[in-house]
């Protein structure tokens, strides 16, 4: 299988740009190990990850290797020129700080006696800028929460319509119980047992054979005074006792 050959440029990726570090450097540290011994060479390897972390080789003492190093005329050519260039990279980097402060100041509304009306300008747009920026960060915020509220608004609504349901549902099966248990009372005072029944009957089947006794006697007394003080009647009126059915 052919290998494909990578691109020399940064790698994008974070992750395999570390993988490809480690197996590099990994592979770097052997190559000088083996030139050293091969070839009774002394080597010193420094190096710094992207993210600050020290890797060093050497063949012998690194210490020794890097005075060795700055004894040489040309590292201290080298050294001179880098010393120069730092001065001046901190130079720069000095007079950038101070010009960011000021201007922070100048958009803080600070220290503008001095500007002249270009820069004043350009200061007002930068402003504008600024608060525009501002503004739609609040609104797009503002927009958010709404829609946040919304949807909890919504939410709210359908667990209330469910609670609305479960109690409707649990108070019509509390009157279908109170029904029914009414029901079940009032058979119970509208039907009265078979022996209730008869004891009732046989009470009332009582009460009217006294009471036609009674009747039946007050008739014959009658009937002998109706004889007696209207003897030309022959036949008397007749009182009739019709038995109450129950």
């Amino acid at each position: 299988m052919v290998r494909q050959k990578i691109q020399i440029k940064k790698i994008e990726n974070l992750t395999a740009r570390q993988v490809t570090f480690s197996k590099r450097r990994r592979g770097l540290f052997k190559k000088a190990q083996e030139l050293s011994t091969l070839c009774d060479a002394e080597i010193a390897l420094i190096i710094f990850s992207a993210t600050g972390k020290l890797f060093d080789f050497s063949s012998s003492s690194m210490k020794k290797l890097i005075e060795r190093y700055n004894q040489q005329p040309e590292s201290r050519d080298n050294l001179c020129q880098s010393s120069e260039w730092e001065n001046n990279n901190h130079a720069m980097l000095s007079k950038e700080l101070v010009d960011k402060t000021r201007e922070l100041r100048q958009l803080n509304g600070e220290e503008l006696q001095g500007l002249c009306l270009d820069d004043l300008v350009r200061l007002e747009k930068m402003v504008e800028g600024g608060l525009g920026r501002v503004v739609k960060t609040k609104s797009d915020k503002f927009i958010k929460d709404i829609s946040t509220l919304k949807k909890k608004e919504v939410e709210l609504r359908e667990e209330n319509a469910w609670l609305k349901q479960q109690a409707a549902a649990a108070n019509s099966e509390g009157r279908r119980n109170g029904n029914e248990q009414g029901n079940s009372s009032d058979h119970s005072v509208t039907c009265p047992s078979s022996s209730d029944t008869s004891l009732k009957l046989g009470a009332l089947w009582t009460f009217f054979g006294a009471r036609k006794t009674t009747l039946v006697a007050e008739f014959a007394k009658k009937k002998e005074g109706w004889n007696k003080s209207a003897p030309f009647l022959t036949r008397p009126s007749i009182i009739w006792v019709k038995k109450r059915h129950i």
